[in-house]
Parts: structure tokens; sequence; C-alpha cells
């Protein structure tokens, strides 16, 4: 199980990397997106990635706010 959750992890940071101003908060829409970027033949993978790069995402949104906050 860690090695597939390595592979996830690894792929979504990947497409972060290259593609973070496409993917949003919105789990439906990153899929779609992840369809558009990347061919990803296993549903249960596109949407395992497309999980976590939601998460990510929600959890760099939340980080900024603060950051701002701390910055003033």
């Amino acid at each position: 199980m860690k090695a597939g959750l390595d592979r996830i992890r690894k792929l979504s940071l990947q497409l972060l990397e290259k593609h973070d101003k496409l993917f949003t908060t919105d789990f439906e829409k990153n899929k779609e997106i992840l369809s558009k970027v990347v061919v990803i033949r296993s549903k249960e993978l596109r949407n395992e990635v497309a999980g976590y790069i939601t998460r990510l995402t929600k959890a760099n949104q939340t980080k900024a706010p603060q950051e701002e906050t701390e910055e003033a």
C-alpha cells in the first residue's frame, strides 16, 4: 500500500509543479483537468490523484491567508 501512496503523491506533486494554476479545490473539476493534462487509464488512480491534488490545493489555500496575516 505504501508504494501506491508514494506513486500517487509523486505524480500529484509533479502535476502541481507543472500545472499548478489549472487545479482548483473542486474534486470534479480536477478530474476533468487531469483527463486533459495527462493520460491515466485507471479510473481509480485518476480519482486518487485528483483527490490528493484537491487536498493539497485546499491546504495551500488555507495556508496562504495565514501567511499574509503573519507578514502584516
